[in-house]
């Protein structure tokens, strides 16, 4: 059980402002869809396709998908017993999750390897190809929510990303029909960043908040799963 002192520190920290009862009954539904023995979905757990990078890898091609699937296990190590289970896993709290909010997009990315060399690598998701690892450098921060809320720990919500960009907001652009975006932190018990999860919408202000609720809880629940994956400052995890 986790305790409510940590689930309203969390939304005080996050800026996020839900009902904390309505969030335990969230985090208890979500913790009950873990388990320990669960049939894999009928999907590749490991692999995944991605778009082909722009110049420099600074943006995807939208609709041209790399020839060579992404393989989380050159950066996640051997396939192993526990890391098919937390990836298991992973992808029943997104199926959990989307049957509560409707996302148009939904992954969870953790963070892997320290310093200039750390990078967010999407372990799952539900929706469009995407990009597999966003770095956490400042450059990159200035035009990716996902590596902003890496490297600082803090929440951005974006409810319309027209009006987001036109006010100067920096965004990394996947899908051309996303009009909202809930990006948040997930922390580990010394509140470093252990990962993210991000949601995007065809719809602007989509992430009310019983919407946002879900996603705050998924953001409690994920530690007991991420650290099961590899070190969190391990800057040899990364393939050169």
């Amino acid at each position: 059980m986790i305790p409510a002192s940590q689930l309203t520190d969390y939304l005080r920290e996050q800026a996020l402002k839900l009902d904390v009862t309505e969030l335990q009954i969230a985090v208890m539904t979500l913790q009950a869809v873990i388990a320990v023995n669960k049939p894999a979905p009928r999907r590749d757990l490991y692999r995944y396709q991605v778009p082909k990078l722009g110049e420099g890898g600074s943006c995807s091609l939208i609709d041209e998908l790399d020839e060579t699937p992404y393989d989380l296990r050159v950066i996640l190590g051997a396939e192993t017993a526990d890391t098919t289970a937390a990836l298991v896993n992973l992808h029943a709290l997104l199926d959990s999750v989307n049957n509560k909010i409707g996302a148009d997009w939904l992954g969870i990315y953790r963070k892997i390897g320290a310093g200039n060399n750390a990078v967010l690598v999407k372990l799952a998701y539900q929706g469009l190809e995407s990009r597999a690892e966003f770095p956490l450098t400042e450059a990159f921060a200035e035009h990716s929510n996902n590596s902003r809320v890496g490297l600082t720990g803090w929440a951005v919500l974006v409810d319309d990303v027209a009006q987001w960009r036109a006010e100067g907001g920096g965004y990394y652009e996947c899908d051309p029909k996303v009009k909202s975006e809930a990006c948040l932190p997930v922390l580990g018990s010394d509140d470093n960043v252990l990962g993210i999860i991000d949601a995007e919408s065809f719809q602007a202000g989509h992430f009310t908040p019983e919407r946002l609720v879900w996603l705050a809880a998924l953001a409690v629940v994920l530690p007991q799963l991420l650290v099961k994956l590899p070190p969190l400052e391990n800057e040899e995890s990364l393939p050169n």
